[in-house]
């Protein structure tokens, strides 16, 4: 049964939200352009008026996962109160995020078509670039910028890493006890940085 007649805007929404719980439950080489017009009760020529490919569906969901879980961590960390404080609201938020969209992580960062296919690994890749360029502007460290990159990227992958165990573990822990226990250990590191000679 097709749906309600929606502005093209919310259309598009709509098909990426469905879309996403059809890639992350089926992979996407498990899924067809014909599943996720059915989920979203839609017909395929309308699905392809949004997306002229499953490839082309499939990068836009990356990115636009990517683009929320960055606009959460950068709200986060904006409305912090200092150093020490950004480091535990950026980790309560990145884990809140994958807490809150389960499929959306697993989509970017457990995804079979990332391994697989360099352009969607290239996704991921930016959307990992885009984080650490958020997370090196907030590093206050008398050190160069090579070397504030690489703590970033640091940074990113332990949150990376860190929510994939937790995910596949039944996330255990709540989100508070583990972006506390994260950003204890993050900020142990960052205080403890001394510029090279």
């Amino acid at each position: 049964m097709s749906q309600p007649r929606l502005p093209a805007v919310q259309r598009r929404r709509q098909l990426l939200d469905v879309s996403l719980e059809v890639f992350a439950r089926q992979g996407f080489h498990g899924t067809s352009m014909a599943e996720v017009a059915e989920a979203a009760g839609v017909t395929k020529p309308v699905l392809y008026q949004h997306f002229a490919s499953k490839r082309e569906l499939y990068l836009e969901l990356l990115d636009d996962v990517g683009q929320r879980l960055l606009e959460e961590v950068q709200k986060a960390t904006a409305a912090a109160g200092g150093p020490r404080e950004q480091v535990a609201a950026g980790f309560a938020a990145y884990f809140r995020f994958v807490a809150d969209n389960e499929s959306a992580f697993r989509l970017l960062f457990g995804g079979d078509g990332r391994e697989a296919d360099p352009e969607f690994a290239e996704a991921v890749r930016r959307v990992e670039d885009a984080i650490a360029v958020a997370v090196a502007a907030l590093i206050e460290a008398d050190i160069d910028d090579d070397h504030r990159r690489l703590l970033a990227y640091g940074v990113v992958g332990m949150a990376e890493a860190t929510s994939r165990r937790w995910v596949l573990t039944g996330r255990r822990e709540g989100v508070d006890l583990l972006s506390r226990r994260v950003a204890d250990l993050t900020w142990a590191g960052l205080r403890g940085i001394r510029p090279e000679r």
